[in-house]
């Protein structure tokens, strides 16, 4: 009996897979897959704008790209620019936060609520290093509390500011076909200044040095100062622009001595090597830049040192009578340039504010090369066309426009050799300057 339903039950299967077989061969064939461009036409394209927005959303975190796309920046941002929009808004916004490295920052601060009273500026004077560590510290923490972050530092600001998306270029377009593009991309430079060597026109008819090997010798022990760059980026940036053209360093020390350079045991090259002389000939390393012009050009000094600074306390000379004079001709370089930044924080509250505040901080765009700018720049008229830029229009800044004029022997500026800031060196070979300077200055 088993066997027999066994038999049957083998059978069946066997009809029923005939049965289906036979159907399907009898079926109507089924339509050929459409051709892509078939394909393409019936179904609805999607808008070009979204698959922008689709490609660019995905470079930046949900949440930061909710924000561009909220306050129109980045990918989102308009052009034109509705600058009629940007100021009513900021104006509901009602304040702006910002971040500096400069102290000047409070005479921008005034003249922009002088501007604009409904708008409240909160600012901080950190310094470079604690602008970016603050900067960093917070939205590490998950908190954005900041507008505006200006700051020098090129090689932290356009490598861990920048790269990690916690800082939004932001230019405004009634001024951004008058800044050279080096200048505005991957970020706003707001002024460029320069470290210089100062000397005391009062003692010295003139310039006491050519050469910068001078200062490593015996009649310069203990007679050069400088700020410490373990605390300041900018002069971080100049020694490590030293660094860098270790080539340029090598061969003015054969144009002073006659003879090649000799490095000092475990001295890599001449950059390097400038820098250790320079230490064990007593370098005088204070903690602020405005001591080292005023060690340089104190009135009534019989053996005043050279001062290593920034070119801008050159105006001290006006408002604290010093004679500080800078060294023109000196062989190898004479300026290192070093960019000061702007930008807009990553989600920051007050976005609108920002965009206004950017746009005060580099003058009136009325202002071009025949513009008649005279002193007292931070007064009357030429403070309303200089806006955010009147405490800076002197001969040791330079603003980004070109359609800018200069200032009162602002001319100087561009008749010095100078050597301008590399944001990748900084970032990768100035953490090795600075090691090399806490155990040489400690040595």
């Amino acid at each position: 009996m088993m066997d027999n339903r066994f038999t049957r039950l083998a059978l069946l299967v066997v009809l029923v897979i005939a049965s289906m077989l036979l159907l399907a061969a009898c079926a109507t064939p089924a339509a050929p897959a459409a051709p892509d461009d078939a394909a393409a036409e019936e179904a609805p394209a999607a808008p070009a704008d979204a698959a922008a927005e689709e490609v660019v959303s995905s470079e930046y975190p949900e949440e930061m790209d909710a924000w561009l796309k909220e306050a129109k920046l980045g990918p989102y941002e308009e052009s034109p620019q509705n600058w009629e929009e940007i100021e009513q808004a900021a104006k509901e916004e009602g304040a702006v936060v910002v971040y500096s490295a400069s102290s000047r920052i409070a005479k921008v601060a005034d003249a922009f609520m002088a501007v604009y009273p409904e708008i409240e500026v909160e600012y901080f004077d950190l310094g470079s290093v604690q602008t970016v560590e603050k900067t960093v510290l917070e939205q590490d923490a998950g908190l954005y509390n900041v507008d505006i972050v200006t700051t020098g530092g090129s090689g932290q600001v356009i490598h861990e500011l920048v790269g990690n998306d916690r800082i939004v270029n932001f230019v405004p377009d009634t001024v951004a076909d008058e800044i050279p593009i080096d200048l505005k991309d991957p970020l706003l430079v707001r002024i460029n200044e320069a470290i210089v060597f100062l000397y005391n026109t009062e003692t010295y008819d003139a310039p006491p040095i050519s050469n910068v090997w001078e200062l490593t010798t015996p009649e310069w022990k203990g007679k050069v100062v400088i700020k410490t760059p373990l605390e300041s980026l900018s002069n971080l940036m100049g020694v490590s622009t030293l660094v860098q053209h270790a080539d340029e360093m090598a061969a003015a020390y054969e144009r002073f001595a006659g003879e090649p350079i000799e490095l000092s045991e475990g001295v890599p090259d001449a950059g390097y090597e400038f820098l250790y002389r320079l230490l064990k000939n007593d370098l005088v390393i204070l903690k602020s830049g405005s001591k080292v012009a005023e060690a340089a050009g104190l009135a009534g000094q019989e053996a005043p040192p050279i001062g290593i600074t920034s070119f801008t306390y050159i105006r001290y000379n006006d408002s604290k009578d010093f004679v500080n004079g800078v060294i023109a001709d000196l062989d190898p370089v004479q300026a290192l340039i070093y960019p000061t930044y702007t930008s807009i924080a990553r989600q920051a509250p007050h976005p609108n504010a920002a965009k206004l505040f950017t746009a005060f901080l580099l003058a009136d765009p009325a202002i071009d090369a025949d513009t008649v700018i005279e002193p007292p720049y931070n007064e009357g008229e030429s403070a309303e066309l200089l806006q955010g830029l009147a405490p800076y229009f002197e001969p040791g800044s330079q603003s980004p426009r070109m359609d800018v004029p200069l200032p009162r022997g602002g001319e100087l500026w561009s008749q010095l050799e100078s050597w301008t800031v590399d944001p990748d060196f900084m970032w990768f070979e100035s953490p090795k300057v600075r090691d090399f300077w806490i155990q040489e200055a400690g040595n």
